[in-house]
């Protein structure tokens, strides 16, 4: 049954993709609300003995942002519900990343160690907001405070290096980054100037951002190949359900 809705999970994206490409209206309205439905029900299945109701919330309110952003993003309203959708998305992110961590954990990042690796990441959310400000119009502080939380979140998943296996930890970063990708390609083509093929860019980074992150929060808990499995149990079985 979990291979069965991961199958659905792909072809529903590939058929988001699709419809990009050919411009098949039809089949976005099909597919694009399907995409996080089909991820949450892989969830539900993969994390049978670990499920996170804040993993659960991050889902829901994406698949809000994506229905909202599929009406009409040139809408301000619609672009709007998709943004504040999204912004509660990646708030439950960054909860749900701290849940699925070991906090005494020797090789964690400390100190000046997280300013060293965080500020390339900080650099680049603040410097496109520099670039888009001027263009935002009413929409600055809006967008501003989405930039900051979306760069908190990728930080959150940053830090969870040395606190998860080496699985968990590379596959939620880098939906995390995918994730941040997704969002400035949106950003640039909205506000600053229109990027060829930007459609098939965002959608195809989104569903890997989701995919990734949702795969790795699911590792945290497996015993293959985990060697922190013995502190994982003791310290963080106790996910909400």
């Amino acid at each position: 049954m979990k291979k069965l809705t991961l199958l659905l999970f792909f072809l529903v994206s590939a058929g988001e993709l699709l419809s990009i490409v050919f411009q098949m209206n039809e089949l976005q309205l099909v597919c694009k609300p399907l995409i996080m439905i089909t991820l949450g029900a892989y969830y539900f299945q993969r994390a049978s003995d670990n499920r996170s109701v804040l993993a659960i919330m991050a889902i829901l309110f994406s698949l809000g942002g994506d229905i909202a952003l599929m009406m009409d993003s040139s809408d301000q309203i619609f672009f709007m519900v998709g943004l504040i959708s999204f912004l509660i998305s990646h708030i439950f992110y960054i909860l749900v990343y701290r849940q699925h961590r070991v906090n005494e954990i020797a090789d964690a990042l400390v100190g000046i160690q997280k300013l060293r690796v965080a500020f390339p990441i900080v650099l680049a959310g603040t410097g496109l907001v520099v670039i888009l400000y001027p263009s935002l119009g009413a929409l600055q502080f809006p967008v501003m405070i989405y930039a900051l939380v979306l760069v908190v979140m990728v930080l959150n998943a940053l830090f969870r290096y040395g606190r998860t296996n080496f699985k968990s930890f590379w596959l939620v970063f880098g939906g995390a980054m995918l994730f941040m990708i997704s969002d400035s390609v949106l950003a640039i083509n909205k506000f600053l100037h229109p990027v060829p093929n930007s459609g098939l860019y965002i959608m195809s980074t989104y569903i890997a951002a989701q995919f990734l992150i949702i795969e790795g929060l699911c590792a945290h808990f497996d015993r293959e190949g985990n060697p922190l499995h013995k502190e994982l149990k003791g310290k963080t079985q106790r996910v909400t359900k």
